[in-house]
């Protein structure tokens, strides 16, 4: 790989360590050539430490290592992008990440309506939110629910009105993450059995 290392004086370039599960920054870290050579040799994230002047292998006293996935080089060759598969917290303080942030897989806006769901199902009148009302008439109501939403996207898949296949398929999985949730799950939960079949 082509990295520009006396692009600095130091000769040394940032590094932006990404989680290669969940995509989640974890850290910044600086390497140099030595450093960049021993990662992919030992397939160790090791870093340069410029507080202490010497390589610094990410866990060689914590035990948590960063075990490379793969590297990046950037658009001007002086950054580089690692994804690894972290050990542990990667913050010394003993979070996951250097930004105190929960290290998880985040789904996007799917996330972002998991925590709606767990919301009204924590804190909604009744009166007022649909989720909590379907959630007060029992889990056998919203697996019904569910069996109901799933046949009609069937009734629509062999049809040929694309908008009333996706407005059914959005309202299946909709119903699908109220159901999870009543059940105590989460979409991250049914991924990890998805990658567990994965060979």
């Amino acid at each position: 790989m082509d990295i520009d290392f006396d692009k600095n004086s130091d000769g040394l370039v940032p590094v932006i360590i990404q989680d290669a599960t969940t995509d989640k920054v974890l850290m910044l870290g600086y390497m140099n050539q030595e450093a960049y050579t021993k990662t992919i040799d030992t397939k160790k994230v090791t870093f340069y430490s410029r507080s202490k002047k010497r390589l610094w292998t990410k866990g060689e006293e914590s035990g948590h290592f960063l075990n490379l996935v793969d590297v990046k080089n950037d658009c001007d060759k002086d950054t580089l992008l690692v994804r690894a598969n972290p050990i542990g917290p990667t913050c010394h303080t003993g979070s996951d990440t250097c930004w105190n942030e929960t290290n998880t897989a985040n789904f996007g806006f799917i996330s972002t309506l998991e925590d709606v769901i767990t919301d009204r199902i924590e804190n909604a009148d009744t009166a007022k939110s649909y989720v909590a009302s379907l959630l007060k008439k029992g889990i056998n109501k919203v697996a019904q629910k569910v069996g109901e939403e799933a046949v009609e996207v069937v009734i629509e898949a062999k049809d040929d009105n694309d908008d009333l296949f996706l407005s059914e398929s959005a309202d299946l999985l909709f119903h699908y993450l109220i159901l999870l949730q009543a059940k105590g799950y989460k979409l991250n939960d049914i991924v990890e059995v998805l990658k567990k079949r994965h060979k």
